[in-house]
């Protein structure tokens, strides 16, 4: 998987965009993580996670960290990619 954490263009969180579509299955991905008790909010069109900074999940693979922090969104990365095997 390609790519690495940019600020978003307001600077209140980071993004992580894979370099390309990934089709991910959030039913699945919900499953996942709340198995590993990550609280998670079903919007049907994405996922949203508590991770330490909440985390938007969506269905193409793109990923919103609401956290200025680059160490909690990266941490909040690397414990996805833990869960969802499909983020590698």
């Amino acid at each position: 998987m390609a790519t690495t954490l940019r600020l978003c263009s307001g600077g209140g969180g980071y993004e992580w965009l894979p370099d390309r579509d990934l089709g991910l299955d959030l039913p699945t991905v919900r499953r996942a993580l709340e198995s590993r008790g990550v609280p998670v909010v079903d919007a049907r069109v994405m996922l949203i996670a508590g991770l330490g900074p909440e985390v938007t999940i969506s269905r193409r693979g793109r990923l919103l960290f609401k956290t200025p922090e680059l160490r909690d969104a990266d941490a909040a990365l690397e414990r996805l990619r833990e869960i969802v095997p499909a983020l590698r």
